[in-house]
């Protein structure tokens, strides 16, 4: 299996796509936010026609008012994994979202903690009273591993990963990082793509101003119409909360997209942060390749190797 992370916008998408073709492969998202359906321009999502010849797996799998955990993402991507291999074709997870690969690419077991109903009740309610950063800000004080991997404005992890603390006695990062000590349950070749990092912000901002072009207000407000709003996990994501913060009148257009740009850039850091703490992953700077198809050319030739030596019983 290969595997493709980085931080959004680094090009991940495009030498995906060249990479399957090349490969023989299918792609399966590894981004928290593309299996929503009707939310295609904050989400930056892969269009039809770049889907056309790729198969890709979980995009537009549920409505923006349902909830999705990582450990309902790991049962269907293990099941997508064996369909692909049934098929004698290649699986390429793709994504930023770092707890999602994990899942996958370790032997990951998830904390039995459970929940307390009272306990998080208590917790929504300090949200609703204090605010989302202040329960934020409790978190980096007792884990800041988890607080890292986490948007400041993902109520509904935050919430969880207080609840698991004081539920266990211990930070839900320890869960993670026990995991780094096992190894991958696939022959593996995992590359990450990154590039400098000015320039990649401007990238960032670029995306931003081109979402907003190509209609972002629009489609938050068509969403709301539906019935979506701030409370629910969908909305989390970068842009939408922001714009629909917007549509109520709480900050000027202009205001709305600087703040969206400034949480992207943030939101990238901590994905780079989230994925450098896997020494298995081998880093390639995007901008030392001319086209994304070298590019492509040169993952497959890493993955190749990889496998082989795999085959031959050499540990990578």
């Amino acid at each position: 299996m290969v595997v493709i992370a980085g931080p959004t916008a680094v090009g991940k998408t495009k030498v995906s796509i060249i990479l399957a073709q090349m490969m023989q492969g299918e792609i399966i998202s590894a981004d928290s936010m593309l299996i929503y359906r009707n939310m295609d321009i904050g989400t930056a999502k892969p269009s039809y026609e770049e889907r056309e010849n790729i198969p890709h797996h979980l995009i537009d799998i549920l409505d923006p008012s349902q909830q999705f955990s990582v450990a309902q993402y790991q049962k269907m991507t293990l099941n997508i994994i064996n369909e692909i291999h049934a098929r004698n074709r290649l699986p390429i997870i793709v994504g930023g979202t770092g707890l999602y690969i994990n899942s996958i690419i370790y032997p990951m077991n998830f904390t039995t903690a459970g929940f307390n109903p009272e306990l998080r009740s208590n917790l929504l309610k300090d949200i609703e009273k204090y605010g989302s950063e202040y329960l934020f800000d409790r978190l980096k004080n007792i884990d800041p591993i988890k607080a890292e991997a986490i948007n400041p404005n993902d109520t509904k992890r935050i919430v969880r990963a207080l609840e698991v603390f004081q539920l266990t006695g211990k930070p839900m990062s320890v869960y993670s990082q026990d995991n780094y000590k096992n190894e991958p349950t696939f022959q593996l070749a995992i590359v990450g793509l990154n590039m400098e990092r000015s320039i990649l912000y401007q990238r960032i901002d670029q995306r931003v101003d081109e979402m907003f072009d190509e209609g972002l207000v629009e489609e938050v407000y068509t969403l709301k119409k539906l019935g979506c709003n701030v409370d629910m996990q969908s909305m989390q994501g970068l842009g939408y909360k922001q714009v629909l913060e917007y549509l109520e009148g709480r900050m000027s257009l202009s205001d709305t997209i600087n703040l969206v740009k400034q949480n992207t850039r943030r939101y990238a850091k901590r994905q780079l942060t989230w994925f450098r703490r896997d020494k298995r992953i081998y880093w390639i700077n995007t901008d030392d390749f001319s086209t994304a198809e070298v590019l492509a050319e040169t993952i497959a030739s890493y993955a190749k190797g990889i496998f082989t030596l795999k085959q031959e019983g050499y540990s990578i």
